[in-house]
């Protein structure tokens, strides 16, 4: 399919409205052949709305393939005229914004390595100005939410209307089965304070390895996020970047093809009246728990007093274990995971410390 410049704003503006947006491609643009050949495979697949590739790849050490450049930026070009598919690239500073958009690429998005740093990401947003383009903005490396709102923000006050979320995980020590830490919690917050901007989600950086994105992919799509984004190369394990995050654009047409995917609302009555007293029982649920962590709380109030007047520590690790075990055992038989039960327990304890805190030092 060829495609003009002329009729492309009005395509990338479809496909930028379109649900679910797949957006795939290889992590790093590496050859024109490998371009194109990769666009081509991806289009035939009838899956995929618009083609990625790295152009410039910011990478942690010195020495490793860091891209092609603005040289890699004309085979976007005709891998858009063969397809008719819009493009999409990563920019970091003002110089690669004003190089994308001379050689028309559609969207353009904002690496993780780019939304940590302010500076940076004003510099784009500069570059922004007087431009009408959709935006895709990554999750910083770190999971700090407000780095990500200011990302936000700061595009959006150069004028930029057409903004999106990508969604690739945080960096995590010590997390062993992803590469980046989903944390799906900040990007459902995210969400949440952002309910009119699309988000996606990127399986390829949060996995990097290619036998979960499909697990990955499907929790995204069943938490109601508006598309993915996912790497595909002609030959993954060759890849000069990222190869075992990769996956061929015909395993990509299979995986698509296996995601099932759901949809926020349906329009029966029955559906609507069964749902609404099942989230009545959890709201009268939720309730019934504010209250009862409101009375452990005036108890820890009295355990903290207690504490002052024998001239005590506020932390008691003994007693913190075996609260801890105790609860480990009854959440197993409850059907509650040791994750989750770690998470709530810790939050409980932080707030009776916060209140036993302000005993101790009441003067």
């Amino acid at each position: 399919m060829q495609a003009t410049e002329a009729n492309m704003k009005e395509v990338t503006q479809a496909v930028w409205n379109k649900r679910p947006l797949v957006i795939s491609g290889p992590c790093s643009a590496e050859t024109e052949e490998q371009v194109i050949e990769t666009a081509v495979r991806l289009q035939k697949t009838g899956k995929v709305d618009m083609l990625r590739a790295g152009i410039w790849k910011p990478r942690t050490r010195p020495g490793s393939f860091e891209g092609v450049g603005t040289k890699g930026l004309p085979w976007m070009q005709k891998a858009k005229q063969l397809t008719g598919l819009p493009v999409t690239v990563e920019v970091a500073t003002g110089k690669q914004v004003e190089d994308a958009l001379h050689f028309g690429i559609d969207v353009l998005w904002i690496g993780a390595r780019t939304t940590v740093n302010p500076f940076s990401v004003q510099e784009v947003a500069d570059a922004l100005r007087g431009v009408d383009v959709p935006v895709l903005i990554k999750n910083p490396i770190n999971p700090d939410l407000e780095l990500w709102i200011g990302a936000v923000e700061r595009v959006a006050k150069a004028g930029i209307k057409q903004i999106g979320l990508i969604h690739r995980g945080f960096s995590s020590y010590g997390n062993s089965e992803y590469r980046n830490a989903p944390m799906w919690h900040l990007a459902i917050e995210m969400k949440r304070r952002n309910p009119g901007i699309m988000l996606i989600n990127d399986p390829s950086h949060i996995c990097g390895r290619r036998d979960i994105l499909l697990d990955v992919a499907q929790k995204a799509i069943d938490l109601d996020y508006d598309g993915l984004i996912i790497e595909s190369h002609i030959t993954p394990d060759q890849a000069w970047s990222d190869a075992k995050q990769q996956v061929t654009p015909e395993v990509l047409g299979e995986m698509l093809s296996a995601i099932s995917w759901r949809k926020e609302d349906v329009a029966s009555e029955e559906f609507h009246a069964q749902m609404e007293k099942l989230r009545q029982q959890i709201n009268h649920l939720d309730d019934e728990l504010m209250q009862i962590l409101s009375q452990r709380m005036k108890v820890s109030e009295k355990i903290g007093q207690y504490k002052k007047d024998n001239n005590i520590t506020i932390l008691q690790t003994n007693r913190w274990n075996s609260i801890l075990e105790r609860a480990y055992a009854q959440g197993e038989k409850l059907g509650l995971s040791k994750e989750f039960v770690t998470k709530y327990f810790d939050a409980v304890h932080m707030e009776s410390i916060s209140h036993q805190n302000k005993i101790m030092n009441d003067e």
